[in-house]
């Protein structure tokens, strides 16, 4: 992808039978923008990312964010932030799929 330009994150989705797709949108040294998509029942277990943040935005659909021991309801146009040090992951409990935005910075 040219940058700069306008994304349309939906014509960039990896959708897959397996397991959660992932793409990079934008990368920098100091930037990571990737799309992840959940089909339904598909899930990102908890993790952690020392020394960066992380935004989820859900542009399609609705799921849960798990964040520090929490399971928060999102759904499109809702975000949310993972501090450094923060577990956390996402799981599509709904019955059709799941686009998300990730953004980290720093880039891992």
């Amino acid at each position: 992808m040219e940058h700069p330009s306008v994304i349309r994150p939906g014509e960039h989705a990896e959708w897959r039978p397996d397991k959660m797709g992932k793409s990079t949108l934008f990368e920098s040294p100091r930037l990571l923008v990737g799309l992840n998509a959940f089909e339904p029942g598909q899930f990102h277990a908890l993790h952690v990312h020392a020394g960066m943040d992380k935004l989820y935005q859900v542009l399609e659909g609705e799921g849960v964010l798990m964040l520090e021991g929490r399971e928060l309801p999102m759904k499109a146009g809702e975000l949310a932030v993972a501090p450094d040090g923060v577990a956390h992951g996402i799981r599509n409990t709904s019955r059709r799929r799941l686009l998300v935005l990730a953004v980290l910075a720093p880039k891992p």
